[in-house]
């Protein structure tokens, strides 16, 4: 049995900054914003579509993917809130409507620095099973999932957020 300060130099430290973001799968993404705004007064909402070319690098369960989900992108007061509608895949959106249903997916925590993120997470145990990347305005940005929920629950998602966006596809409510 480890001792508690090597477990203590063992842990991974993506709860350091503490969680980011809070995802929802949801059956239907428009219905959904505009509840949230309508009870919550929750946006502006930025809507994308994540699929090829947009998210030129998929991945899921280790192999090259070609999924497409939309998502929209909110903030509750500091944190920031994501929709996602999953239209193609195999996803671990899919799976998650097929084991739960609809609802809290995911807790995105920030890093810096993806690569090494991924191989702490792999070392300590908790492989990538789903990852998109290049979706920022300079082919920077990357998400990728490790299999968490077994031990905790729900699936943490590691966000190396891109230095800038791109454009979205539309925002909600229009400010036209």
């Amino acid at each position: 049995m480890k001792s508690r300060s090597e477990s203590a130099a063992n842990a991974l430290p993506f709860l350091d900054g503490g969680i980011a973001q809070i995802a929802f799968v949801v059956e239907d993404l428009e219905a959904a914003v505009e509840r949230y705004h309508s009870v919550f007064n929750v946006g502006p909402w930025d809507f994308y579509t994540y699929e090829r070319p947009f998210v030129p690098h998929m991945t899921y369960r280790g192999e090259p993917a070609d999924y497409s989900i939309r998502i929209a992108l909110s903030y509750f007061g500091p944190m920031r809130v994501e929709f996602i509608e999953p239209v193609r895949g195999p996803t671990i959106y899919h799976e998650f409507i097929e084991r739960h249903g609809y609802g809290v997916q995911h807790f995105g925590l920030l890093v810096d620095d993806m690569q090494s993120a991924l191989e702490r997470a792999e070392a300590a145990g908790y492989p990538m099973i789903m990852d998109g990347a290049g979706f920022g305005a300079d082919g920077d940005g990357h998400y990728a999932y490790i299999d968490t929920e077994g031990d905790f629950g729900v699936v943490y998602e590691l966000i190396e957020r891109p230095k800038r966006r791109k454009k979205p596809d539309r925002v909600y409510p229009s400010s036209e």
